[in-house]
């Protein structure tokens, strides 16, 4: 079934909303912990690969329940809806840096990051489950989600635009109140992102086995070998991706030595996704989506490669190998995501299960645990090559910020790469799909 350009917006705003604060997370978490909140890069690094292990408990139960939901307005549409003002709030809770003992700050800093990832599962997964059920046309499921990661970097690009200015409006020198302030702001619009996804999206049938015990949704999931080649890709990817986002404000401040141009990366970077994400939607017309993605791995690794030799003195240079490799990262992830669908589809034509909610919960907790393992990389790389903060920077400590934010994309993209090739369901598999059904 084709959808309409209105529809397929509509949906994109729901990511829109979500990356307004996935996008501060990972551009301005780590930042804001060491340098504003007042905590070191260790412990912010092992308090986000502590918070997202209970992931692996909350996903799974948030998939089950979303898949088991039923109310007049859908499956998981509700759930936009349900938690747009509590995700909302706890967002800007997040931000606040009471004023306090250093130990009761972190544990202040652990209590309202995990119930802010809380709140955020509680909407992502019913939200990324809801596109594979808009249509089950694997090529407009390619468009949709092209359309959604546009929207999703047109989220970050209101964090790479408003973000530090919000910052230095509110807070006139307080970066403390600052940040609490300019994240009520941004989680507002993003408040309202959600409820316009609600609004003007509409599920269509998709029939879901809700009848049987949780684990046995769990073990359909686990025993899909083409969901298990996705899964480990987005863990590989997003492991560099919360690396090179978590020190890109690192990486300029100090290496490149130019504050006042972090936000002027980011929408770089913002930019280049928003073009890769329509380039993504037109390409799918003519090439394979696996082969697709596979291009898209090798541009990322080359232009990381270039990054990385890009001298200090180079400003301009490193800003649009940023903005290029963005380019390629953004032709990747919707295709990424466009393809779990196709993974139900698989399971339900090989086991007769295939429980939507709970492949992609799957799916965003292999994404969560990639980004978890990553912001503690970055918080511990940072601290074993001598990063202090506010100070000048010594040379070790430059040397481990360009290996974060250069080195380890060009590396997880050449290994994602290696693993798409046991990835099977492409366009020759979906036109075979097609064809048995219309026999």
């Amino acid at each position: 079934m084709k959808l309409t350009i209105k529809e397929k917006i509509a949906y994109g705003l729901g990511d829109t909303g979500s990356n307004i604060v996935f996008q501060v997370v990972i551009a301005f978490m780590m930042f804001f912990y060491t340098d504003v909140f007042g905590i070191t890069a260790a412990e912010a690094g092992t308090l986000m690969l502590v918070v997202r292990a209970f992931d692996a408990i909350t996903d799974p139960l948030m998939g089950a329940l979303a898949d088991r939901t039923k109310s007049r307005w859908g499956r998981y549409r509700p759930y936009l809806l349900w938690m747009a003002i509590p995700f909302t709030l706890l967002t800007i809770v997040a931000f606040i840096t009471p004023d306090t003992t250093h130990a009761n700050k972190l544990i202040y800093a652990y209590i309202t990051y995990s119930l802010m990832m809380l709140a955020y599962t509680a909407v992502n997964i019913p939200y990324s489950a809801l596109g594979g059920i808009l249509t089950t046309d694997i090529q407009e499921r390619a468009s949709v989600q092209a359309w959604r990661f546009a929207m999703a970097k047109a989220g970050g690009l209101i964090v790479a635009l408003l973000t530090l200015p919000l910052v230095a409006y509110f807070g006139q020198g307080d970066e403390q109140l600052g940040f609490s302030l300019a994240m009520t702001v941004l989680s507002l619009v993003a408040m309202a992102c959600f409820i316009a996804c609600f609004a003007f999206t509409k599920e269509r049938a998709q029939e879901v086995v809700t009848n049987v015990p949780i684990k046995t949704d769990i073990f359909a999931v686990l025993k899909n070998d083409q969901w298990r080649v996705l899964a480990l890709v987005t863990f590989v990817v997003l492991i560099t991706v919360a690396m090179r986002g978590g020190v890109m404000a690192y990486y300029v401040t100090y290496y490149l030595k130019h504050e006042e141009l972090v936000s002027l990366f980011i929408t770089a970077s913002m930019f280049g996704g928003i073009l890769g994400a329509f380039m993504s939607n037109w390409a799918i017309r003519f090439v394979c989506k696996v082969k697709l993605m596979k291009i898209a791995c090798m541009g990322i690794t080359i232009t990381s490669t270039m990054l990385y030799f890009v001298p200090e003195n180079k400003v301009y240079l490193a800003l649009s190998i940023t903005l290029v490799t963005q380019f390629f990262h953004m032709i990747f992830i919707p295709l990424l995501f466009s393809s779990v669908p196709d993974t139900v589809d698989y399971s339900i034509k090989n086991t007769g299960n295939g429980p939507m909610a709970m492949s992609v919960s799957g799916h965003l907790l292999s994404l969560k645990f990639g980004i978890a393992i990553g912001g503690a990389l970055t918080g511990w790389m940072l601290a074993g090559y001598g990063y202090q903060a506010n100070v000048e920077q010594t040379q070790s400590s430059l040397d481990g910020i360009i290996i974060i934010f250069a080195a380890s994309p060009a590396i997880g993209a050449l290994v994602a790469y290696g693993l798409l090739h046991f990835y099977k369901l492409d366009y020759q598999w979906s036109q075979t799909m097609k064809n048995k059904e219309t026999v």
